[in-house]
């Protein structure tokens, strides 16, 4: 395990594997390293990048420094691809997607971007999304897990099962951070997608919901330089032995070799 320095001074933790061009995998809401399914993602990743997983910051073995802006995330992985060397390409999951596009949004040197079921909601005056950020924001713990989740359209018999497992734990460990998760989903509105020049690649699970699909669609048709895919998969998720092909095959073009 590593360390970089953010410029307001948060530790990031983070691993590296593999060889070739960079490449960060960067994790949703209530992930990082030891709760994630990016884990076998990389491993597939490795023999073509050098793979850097990180925890978030006020996840794991990162630290957090307050006040916290959409911003210091975007500095988080400033540091990161300073560390890496440039360009580097970003891989965002879910809420993971947002901190993905702020970076290449802000101007960092982002080789290309993928983007997996971005759950941006593109209605720049939501009051839905208001609505929901004032209820999480007075809730702590497992309480907050709990909204969150249902909230986002987990379904219900997959977050029943989730109390007393060491998933659920790790999760109500870092239940601050979806305040996080949250402001940056309500940065994320049209403004900044247009200023998303590079080269992106949208997916989506065939098994997904119409929401989650439909976001993806409509994030896809916002970006400037973006093409969507659906491939096979389960409800928000697609399986690291389908999902790695194809992330190697658009993040490696261009690339010499």
């Amino acid at each position: 395990m590593g360390k970089v320095t953010s410029r307001d001074g948060t530790r990031i933790a983070y691993e590296r594997d593999g060889s070739g061009p960079p490449l960060i995998l960067i994790d949703a809401a209530l992930h990082f390293r030891a709760n994630s399914s990016l884990g076998e993602l990389a491993d597939l990743l490795a023999p073509d990048f050098t793979v850097y997983r990180y925890d978030r910051r006020g996840r794991g073995d990162s630290t957090d420094t307050q006040p916290y802006a959409p911003a210091r995330e975007v500095e988080d992985v400033a540091a990161l691809i300073a560390e890496a060397g440039a360009p580097t390409s970003l891989y965002g999951y879910s809420s993971g997607c947002f901190v993905a596009l702020h970076a290449a949004a802000a101007g960092l040197d982002v080789h290309r971007l993928a983007l997996l079921e971005p759950p941006t909601d593109t209605d720049d005056d939501s009051g839905e999304q208001r609505a929901f950020i004032a209820e999480l924001s007075g809730l702590t713990g497992a309480d907050a897990v709990t909204f969150f989740l249902t909230g986002i359209g987990v379904p219900e018999e997959m977050v029943a099962g989730m109390p007393g497992t060491p998933s659920w734990d790790a999760m109500v460990s870092v239940a601050h951070t979806l305040m996080y998760d949250s402001r940056l989903g309500e940065a994320t509105g049209t403004d900044l997608l247009a200023r998303v020049r590079t080269p992106t690649l949208v997916l989506a699970s065939a098994g997904s919901s119409g929401d989650l699909t439909g976001m993806a669609a409509a994030t896809a048709a916002l970006l400037p330089a973006a093409e969507d895919r659906s491939l096979a998969g389960e409800w928000h998720g697609v399986p690291a032995a389908t999902l790695a092909p194809v992330l190697t095959e658009f993040l490696r073009r261009d690339l010499p070799g």
